[in-house]
């Protein structure tokens, strides 16, 4: 099974291992990775911005990146969803509509695509510690991806799960909001931090680098004892603590 890897910008510079563990992970499981470079921002900021006619030129490369993709597949539920997007950007451009169609017919997001395409319930993973897990808005809400990276957890040896208080409460990171309402965007994270706390997690685990980022940042500016790991890093260890 032929797969190209949509990395993110958050991936590309911030959450390499992320990448990486994708990469081994479905590479274990028969998938042949390709990695195309032409590949930039998905459009997503200017989009959640309202600069729609803006977003066309980030579109139009991105489709024309993966065109010839047997599955597109990426480690950010927000990123994989903003492909389901595109076609709305060109309801009045029936060529770039259907492009966009079919880019979003076959793009993924890590979990999903290992649950619904490749029926893998169980990765064979090993992680010791107690951990909990922060569902993003996008990945749940717009995405629709809501059991499969919990599925998924369960089946870690040695990782105990405990349910986040709350979590389906946004973490105030949402893209340009939390540059556009810091003060907002500041006590909502403030907010999660707390659930966390509460769960005596050791290690917070997430699906998208900006809410990792976002709530990983408070974490370490409130010098909490809490290690902040992206789900594809659980699913590829082998008995790591």
């Amino acid at each position: 099974m032929r797969v190209s890897l949509f990395i993110t910008c958050l991936g590309d510079v911030f959450y390499v291992n992320a990448g990486k563990a994708t990469v081994e992970l479905l590479e274990r499981f028969g998938c042949e990775v390709d990695f195309p470079e032409t590949q930039t921002c998905c459009g997503q900021p200017a989009y959640n911005s309202g600069y729609h006619e803006k977003t066309k030129a980030a579109a139009k490369n991105m489709i024309n990146t993966f065109a010839h993709a047997d599955y597109v597949v990426s480690p950010s539920g927000s990123c994989a969803y903003m492909f389901h997007e595109y076609a709305s950007l060109f309801d009045n451009d029936s060529e770039w509509e259907e492009k966009a169609k079919a880019l979003k017919e076959k793009t993924y997001e890590l979990t999903q695509f290992l649950t619904e395409v490749l029926k893998i319930e169980d990765t064979g993973s090993e992680y010791h510690a107690k951990a909990t897990y922060h569902s993003s808005c996008h990945m749940t809400r717009l995405l629709g991806v809501r059991e499969a990276p919990l599925k998924l957890l369960s089946n870690v040896k040695g990782l105990e799960m405990t349910e986040l208080p709350n979590s389906h409460d946004c973490c105030g990171f949402g893209g340009t909001f939390s540059v556009k309402m810091p003060t907002i965007s500041e006590q909502m994270v403030d907010e999660k931090v707390e659930h966390v706390e509460k769960t005596n997690a050791e290690v917070l685990i997430g699906a998208d680098g900006g809410c990792l980022m976002n709530i990983g940042g408070r974490i370490n500016r409130k010098k909490k004892p809490i290690k902040v790991m992206h789900i594809a890093e659980i699913l590829n260890s082998r008995g790591e603590r």
